[in-house]
C-alpha cells in the first residue's frame, strides 16, 4: 500500500516543470526569449539581465505543470523587465540598436522601432500584440488602467506605421475596444507577429 502512494506521488510530481525543464527550454529558446527580453528594455545589458533572472524567477516560482512551463517562462520575463525598466532607480533609458548582420532587415527595423518608443508603450505593444495578453492582465501586470493599455496601443501602431505599412491598417481597429476587452485589428496584429517572427527564431546571435 505505501508502495502504490509512492508510485502516486511519484508520477503526480512528473507532471510540473521542474529546473531542469527551464533549463531545456532557456537553452533551445535562447533567441525568441533573449529577443523578448529586448524588445521590452530596448537594451542588450538589461536585456540579458532580464533573461537570467527570468530563469532564476521561473524555477524559485509557483509550481506549474510542464506542458505550461513555455508559458511560465516568458512571464517570468516580461515581468523581470517590468520590474528592472520600472524601476524607481532608473534615472535614464540607454536604448541600443539590434544587431543581427544574418537577419532579415525589414525585421531588424521593425525591433529597433520597437525599440524606440515610450516605455509604458513599448510594453503594451509587445504584451497585448505580441504576446496577446489581455488589456485587463496588462493593466493589472503595468499597473495602469485599461484605457491607459488601448491608449498605448494604438500610439504604438500609430509610430510604428513609419517603420513599415503593415502598421497603418491597425490604426482605426484600435481606436474601437470590443465588448470581451479585446480589441479589433486581429488581422494586423498577426500580420505584425508574423513579421517579427523571422526575428524569434532567424539565425545569428544577437
Amino acid at each position: 500500500m505505501f508502495g502504490f502512494g509512492k508510485a502516486r506521488n511519484a508520477e503526480f510530481n512528473s507532471q510540473y516543470a521542474i529546473r531542469a525543464d527551464y533549463c531545456r527550454i532557456f537553452q533551445q529558446e535562447m533567441r525568441p526569449l533573449y529577443l523578448l527580453s529586448f524588445l521590452l528594455t530596448a537594451n542588450h545589458a538589461r536585456a540579458e539581465q532580464c533573461y537570467f533572472e527570468g530563469f532564476e524567477n521561473a524555477v524559485k516560482g509557483s509550481t506549474v505543470f510542464k506542458e505550461w512551463a513555455r508559458s511560465w517562462s516568458k512571464r517570468m520575463v516580461i515581468q523581470t523587465a517590468i520590474r528592472v525598466v520600472f524601476s524607481e532607480s532608473v534615472q535614464t533609458e540607454v536604448r541600443d540598436a539590434w544587431r543581427d548582420p544574418l537577419g532579415e532587415p525589414r525585421v531588424t527595423s521593425v525591433i529597433d522601432a520597437v525599440a524606440q518608443l515610450a516605455p509604458l508603450v513599448r510594453f503594451v505593444f509587445v504584451m497585448s500584440v505580441l504576446e496577446r495578453y489581455s488589456d485587463r492582465e496588462c493593466s493589472l501586470l503595468l499597473n495602469c488602467t485599461v484605457k491607459n493599455v488601448i491608449g498605448a496601443r494604438l500610439q504604438a501602431f500609430r509610430e510604428l506605421a513609419g517603420a513599415d505599412p503593415v502598421f497603418s491598417s491597425a490604426v482605426e481597429p484600435q481606436s474601437e475596444t470590443q465588448s470581451d476587452g479585446r480589441t479589433g485589428g486581429a488581422h494586423s496584429a498577426k500580420t505584425t507577429l508574423s513579421m517579427l517572427s523571422a526575428g524569434y527564431v532567424g539565425g545569428g546571435d544577437a
